[in-house]
């Protein structure tokens, strides 16, 4: 569900997707990897720092396409061997690893908003698909979302070119 208000957006799912397309057990990160917090007084629960940097990886690497200076300084800060683990075991290292070369890439130079490269995504996807039954199950759901949508060229196109998000 998306909600909007005065222009600001919040999309409400339970597993991560990108058109209908899951691209990540949602119920698996909710279910292992939260936390207890404390917010004004009340206790609320809450992704753990390292779960929440492999759920910006993947966000950015199969849903945006982009790689922005706050996912390598996210990177860079919260970085440890536990988020690989999580990264493993929730059949997403593949963009953590893309994340992590892309934000070296940052260190040395290359400016950001940094768009992905088709042979990069397409690794990606080809990945995705070998490895995760849930993501090989839902594709045909591109199709319904575009049919659906009165601006489905306008949407397409616009995210083919589109610098930043």
């Amino acid at each position: 569900m998306t909600l909007s208000r005065r222009g600001f957006i919040v999309d409400l799912y339970t597993h991560p997707s990108f058109a209908w397309v899951v691209y990540m057990n949602g119920e698996d990160v909710l279910r292992d990897f939260t936390e207890d917090f404390e917010v004004g007084g009340h206790l609320v629960k809450g992704l753990s720092r390292e779960a929440e940097l492999v759920v910006y990886a993947v966000h950015a690497i199969y849903k945006e396409h982009i790689i922005l200076l706050i996912d390598c300084l996210t990177l860079w800060r919260w970085f440890s061997g536990r988020v690989i683990d999580i990264a493993n075991t929730l059949g997403v290292k593949h963009s953590l690893d893309i994340l992590a070369s892309t934000c070296g890439e940052v260190l040395c130079g290359t400016e950001t908003p940094m768009r992905l490269g088709i042979a990069t995504l397409a690794r990606a996807y080809a990945d995705k698909a070998l490895s995760d039954p849930i993501f090989r199950g839902t594709p045909i759901n591109i199709l319904r979302y575009l049919l659906t949508r009165r601006d489905a060229g306008r949407a397409v196109l616009s995210r083919l070119t589109r610098r930043s998000y």
